[in-house]
């Protein structure tokens, strides 16, 4: 199922034109099970790392993995605007479990109380990050690889029926 979808989009003509007009490597836009997994491990593991510019980061991974970056891209988007404040509230309170502190009472949204409590914000932040980075983005790879697997799997006629 995941494989179809996947495989429908790639036979566009235009796709091959833009890569043949700005010389992209087609690693970079192939669509296999090792490619997507890759491309949605890299960009959920920088989504949920709190800096500007995750896109740029992404790109920057592009000469040391194989990866489909644009669906890596588009996983970095799912720390967008909406969902940022609650991603690193949750990554805020989970470096404070992990550190051991009590963290920071009224919080505040506005950039006066940020600016003022950066220095207790930032380690229990970036602590918290990483179990969410590391975590969840291998675990969704898992995931994206069984079920490709399974995809093949149940697309494949069976050569023996009993």
């Amino acid at each position: 199922m995941i494989r179809k979808v996947f495989k429908k989009k790639q036979t566009n003509g235009k796709l091959d034109q833009l890569i043949k007009k700005y010389k992209i490597p087609r690693e970079y836009l192939s669509i296999n099970r090792k490619s997507i997994s890759r491309g949605v491990f890299i960009g959920l593991f920088w989504a949920f790392i709190p800096m500007p510019m995750q896109m740029l980061a992404v790109v920057a991974m592009t000469p040391f993995f194989k990866f489909n970056v644009p669906i890596a891209i588009s996983m970095v988007w799912l720390s967008n605007p909406i969902t940022m404040p609650f991603m690193y509230y949750m990554e805020y309170q989970t470096g404070n479990l992990l550190l051991g502190r009590e963290g920071l009472d009224n919080i505040e949204l506005t950039l006066d109380w940020f600016s003022s409590n950066w220095d207790a914000i930032i380690v229990p932040l970036y602590v918290g990050t990483i179990p969410y980075s590391v975590v969840f983005s291998a675990l969704v790879y898992f995931i994206i690889n069984k079920l490709w697997i399974l995809s093949v799997q149940k697309e494949k006629p069976h050569k023996f029926k009993y």
